[in-house]
């Protein structure tokens, strides 16, 4: 049986990543569902919406579970986090896309920021 070589591909690249790599993986992967919750609204389909709004939230849940508490910020992005869980309820209770692009639009300038806070971290 042949396996999917991008299946197998993702799985590589996460069981190798380091942990900054599997951040920026988790807010891109937040980025993508929230576009298909949003494109799933559009579409009236429910079901799609509800789930990948989930699965955005997980991200959320998992990336408050992996802060270092000992750092200061770690306080501040925590609450960030919930914000952006809080907002998920909403936008997925209401089909509301404009909460989703607020939530997106957050989740955009922190990935954003890692990513170029990764390339700092290499140069240094």
């Amino acid at each position: 049986m042949v396996s999917n070589p991008y299946a197998a591909y993702q799985n590589s690249a996460v069981t190798t990543a380091n942990s900054q790599e599997l951040t920026l993986m988790l807010y891109d992967g937040a980025l993508k569902f929230m576009r298909l919750a949003k494109l799933a609204i559009e579409q009236g389909n429910s079901d799609l919406k509800n789930t990948n709004i989930q699965k955005t939230q997980a991200i959320f849940q998992e990336l408050r579970l992996t802060l270092n508490k000992k750092i200061a910020v770690s306080a501040n992005l925590d609450s960030l986090y919930e914000y952006m869980w809080r907002r998920l309820v909403d936008a997925n209770v209401k089909n509301d896309t404009t909460i989703l692009d607020e939530v997106l639009d957050f989740t955009t300038e922190l990935r954003d920021t890692w990513k170029e806070a990764m390339k700092l971290a290499k140069q240094a």
